[in-house]
């Protein structure tokens, strides 16, 4: 089995050409050619996560977030943004991201967050002409009010605690969600007809909402993780009998803390 092998059954689910302009969706390091006899399935790239791959045989790390974000101007193994990137080319690992690819095709992020709220008739917050888009939007099975509609959310991510807007007193019926970053989709969840939208990394200003709408700050690692586990699937879906394995401490890798 080759790198591009694996890469190659990522992207049928989630091509790299779909990714936003700003992304670095891709290999990040090792080449297409390397051989790989085990793949390990993560959230960020860490040297955790490398020392992980190494340990249990895996060649290979794919991970939701990019190792490569932001450009680098020096490579100190000090810098925690340097470090992940010297283990996994010093052991031989290669690195491939999803991220905004993921984010983007059907089955993706916000359709496996909307399939753990329990939504139906769920369709793409804000569709592209290619037909793919970030976010999605569905209906409860039945209206419920905002409160328990909260607790729902908390329940489902697992997570102790979301930052809301105001609870509006007319029932929930519509949820708009997009796993991550998701404020500059805050005008499509309106246009929907929303009257919850659940994402991660709203700041301050963006809580003051028009009246019948709120908004549910769910947290950016609780509302993507999940991908991680749909990632797994892909590669054990295409190759059966292939070592591919997801990270022991996936439930651990949330860097935010709840105190």
């Amino acid at each position: 089995m080759k790198v591009k092998d694996i890469v190659a059954a990522v992207e049928e689910f989630a091509p790299a050409s779909i990714q936003a302009e700003h992304d670095n969706t891709g290999l990040q390091v090792g080449s297409p050619e390397q051989e790989v006899h085990g793949v390990l399935i993560g959230f960020d790239c860490t040297v955790a996560l490398v020392e992980e791959a190494v340990r249990r045989g895996c060649d290979m790390i794919i991970t939701h977030h990019p190792l490569l974000y932001h450009a680098l101007n020096h490579l100190w193994p000090e810098d925690p943004a340097c470090a992940p990137v010297i283990a996994a080319v010093k052991n031989g690992v290669a690195v491939y991201s999803s991220h905004t690819s993921a984010d983007k095709t059907s089955g993706g992020v916000s359709f496996v967050l909307a399939e753990k709220l329990g939504l139906r008739n769920v369709r793409v917050l804000a569709p592209e002409v290619s037909g793919y888009g970030f976010g999605a939007v569905g209906e409860l099975p039945e209206a419920l009010p905002a409160a328990e509609a909260v607790k729902a959310v908390k329940k489902a991510l697992g997570t102790p605690a979301v930052r809301t807007s105001a609870l509006i007193d007319t029932p929930v019926s519509t949820i708009a969600v997009c796993g991550g970053s998701g404020t500059s989709l805050i005008p499509a969840a309106l246009k929907a007809g929303a009257q919850m939208y659940v994402c991660g990394d709203i700041s301050y200003h963006y809580f003051f909402v028009p009246e019948g709408f709120m908004l549910v700050d769910a947290g950016h690692f609780e509302t993507e993780v999940e991908i991680t586990e749909i990632l797994l699937s892909v590669i054990r879906k295409k190759f059966p009998n292939f070592v591919s394995l997801i990270s022991e401490n996936i439930g651990t890798a949330n860097p935010v803390n709840y105190l």
